[in-house]
C-alpha cells in the first residue's frame, strides 16, 4: 500500500462484495431475470477499469428491472474518473435516472409521474443519486491530475538544481583552469628554463644529468597541466580524459627519471586489463615519490608477479642516508591508492622492514569482483 491508498484488485474486491450484499438484499425473493441482470451487473465491475463505456452499459438493466442501484452507481463512478466527455457522463446520469426511475412490468413499463407532487420528488431523489458518483468520479480524476502535475513540477525542480549545481561547478572549474595556467604553468616553465640553462652552463656530470632528469619532469609536468586545463575549460562539454592514462610500459621510463637507485623486477606475462596496469603504474609513482620525500639516499626494489589470479606489486626501500627534506604534501597519497585498490577489488599494504626501510604491497584481482 503506498500513501494510505487501497490497492486496485482490493478496491475491485471490496466493490463486489458490496454489490453481491446489494442483490442479496433487494432480491432476496426477486423473479430469476431481476436476479440475473443484478449478477450481471455486479460481475461486470471486475473489468470497469479496463472498459467503463460497456460496463456501464451492461449495468444499466439491473437499474431497469431491479432494485439493486450499487454496481451502476459505481459503475458511472469509474466511467467519470477517466473520463472528461460532458456530455457523455451528462447522458449517464439521465439514462440511470431513468431507469431507476422506470418500473420494468410485462407487458409495458410504468414511468414517473412528473405532475404528481411526490413522483417529482422521486425524480429529484434519483437524478441526485445519479449524479453523485460523477461528481465524486470528476474530482478523484481531478485529484489524480494535480498529483501528476506536481510530480511533474517536482523533477522540474530537481533537474533546475541539478543544471544550477553544475554551472557552479563549471565556473569553480574554470577558476581552478585560470589559477593552474597563470601560477603553476609558469612556474613550472620557470624551472624547466631553469633545468635548461644548468644542463648547458655545468660542467659537471652528475650535476648535469640531475638538472637533465629535472628539466624532463618539468616539461612532462607541464604538458599533463596543459591537459588537465584544457579538461577543466571544456567543463560541461563531451567526456574528456583527465590525464593521459599511463600503462606497465611507461614503468622503465618513470623508474629512470625517479632519481633514485632502482631495481625493476617484472615477471607478468600477458597483458593486463588497462585499469590494472593504471593501479600498478600509480602504486609505484606514489611509492617512489615517498622515497624521495621520506627516505633520502635510499636503494628500492620493485617487484611485480603474477600469483593465484592476482596480480602483486612490492616496493621496498632501505633504510635512508641523508636526512628527509621538509617537503608539503598532504597525506592523501596511500589513501588514494588503497580507495583505486578497493574499487578493483584488491588491498594495499604497508610496513617498515627489519632494517629501517619500508614496504608497500598492493594485491589486485584479475578480474574485478561482481
Amino acid at each position: 500500500m503506498r500513501g494510505g491508498r487501497v490497492p486496485a484488485p482490493v478496491l475491485d474486491v471490496l466493490l463486489i462484495a458490496v454489490s453481491l450484499l446489494d442483490v442479496l438484499v433487494h432480491e432476496e425473493s426477486g423473479e430469476s431475470l431481476r436476479r440475473c441482470a443484478a449478477l450481471l451487473a455486479t460481475a461486470a465491475l471486475a473489468l470497469r477499469r479496463h472498459a467503463p463505456l460497456p460496463v456501464f452499459v451492461l449495468t444499466l438493466p439491473a437499474a431497469l428491472v431491479s432494485d439493486a442501484l450499487f454496481a451502476p452507481l459505481a459503475a458511472l463512478y469509474t466511467l467519470a474518473s477517466l473520463n472528461r466527455h460532458r456530455v457523455l457522463l451528462a447522458a449517464g446520469v439521465l439514462v440511470l435516472a431513468a431507469c431507476d426511475l422506470t418500473h420494468w412490468t410485462w407487458p409495458a413499463p410504468e414511468f414517473a409521474d412528473l405532475t404528481d407532487s411526490s413522483d417529482l420528488v422521486t425524480v429529484t431523489y434519483s437524478l441526485a443519486t445519479a449524479t453523485a458518483p460523477v461528481f465524486l468520479g470528476q474530482l478523484v480524476q481531478a485529484r489524480r491530475e494535480l498529483s501528476l502535475r506536481l510530480t511533474e513540477i517536482s523533477r522540474a525542480r530537481e533537474h533546475e538544481r541539478e543544471l544550477l549545481a553544475q554551472s557552479v561547478l563549471a565556473a569553480e572549474r574554470a577558476q581552478l583552469a585560470r589559477e593552474m595556467h597563470d601560477v603553476v604553468s609558469h612556474q613550472v616553465s620557470l624551472i624547466a628554463v631553469r633545468a635548461g640553462a644548468l644542463q648547458v652552463a655545468t660542467r659537471d656530470d652528475a650535476a648535469r644529468e640531475a638538472a637533465t632528469t629535472i628539466r624532463q619532469l618539468s616539461v612532462q609536468t607541464l604538458e599533463e597541466l596543459r591537459h588537465m586545463v584544457s579538461v577543466l575549460r571544456a567543463a560541461g562539454s563531451r567526456p574528456t580524459e583527465l590525464t593521459p592514462q599511463p600503462s606497465l610500459a611507461d614503468l622503465r621510463r618513470l623508474v629512470d627519471t625517479s632519481g633514485i637507485e632502482t631495481r625493476l623486477h617484472d615477471d607478468l606475462s600477458g597483458e593486463l586489463p588497462p585499469p590494472l596496469q593504471r593501479a600498478l603504474y600509480r602504486t609505484v609513482q606514489e611509492a617512489l615519490t615517498n622515497v624521495r620525500k621520506h627516505a633520502p639516499g635510499a636503494t628500492a626494489v620493485i617487484r611485480i608477479r603474477r600469483e593465484d589470479d592476482c596480480v602483486h606489486a612490492t616496493v621496498t626501500n632501505t633504510a635512508p642516508t641523508c636526512p628527509a627534506l621538509q617537503l608539503p604534501g598532504a597525506h592523501h597519497g596511500l589513501a588514494g591508492l588503497r580507495q583505486r585498490a578497493g574499487l578493483l577489488g584488491g588491498t594495499v599494504t604497508t610496513a617498515p622492514t627489519p632494517d629501517g626501510g619500508y614496504e608497500l604491497h598492493v594485491r589486485l584481482p584479475l578480474r574485478r569482483p561482481a
